[in-house]
């Protein structure tokens, strides 16, 4: 992530993972470990590991203090994806690519120029 100069981890990239609906508890153990690699992932209906509040704060706040990623769920698909594409607006706002710039051909020579700085 550092070398192509989007941030220094997976969490500071714009992603988001989405799991609509689940076939199988697979779906669990493959957004946790996009959660647990820094990315914001978002879940169609309830996940079944949800019971006690204190474990809800940790999967739902926690997370995303500790590994930068966090669960969300929302079972309404068009607010699922509003909420994916405001989570990707807010980290390309952080990155600084939010806004339309000239794009420019570097050659080697130039290339060089930007890692000698």
């Amino acid at each position: 992530v550092k070398t192509g100069g989007l941030g220094n981890d997976i969490s500071d990239l714009p992603v988001a993972g989405a799991a609509p609906e689940w076939m199988s508890e697979k779906a669990i153990s493959i957004g946790h470990y996009f959660v647990a690699s820094g990315v914001y992932t978002v879940f169609g209906v309830t996940l079944p590991v949800s019971g006690a509040p204190e474990f809800q704060e940790y999967i739902f706040k926690e997370f995303e203090k500790l590994y930068g990623g966090m669960w969300d769920l929302e079972p309404d698909p068009v607010k699922m994806a509003q909420k994916m594409i405001a989570h990707i607006d807010k980290k390309r706002k952080e990155l600084g690519i939010d806004k339309a710039r000239e794009r420019i051909l570097f050659d080697m020579a130039a290339r060089r120029e930007l890692e000698a700085a």
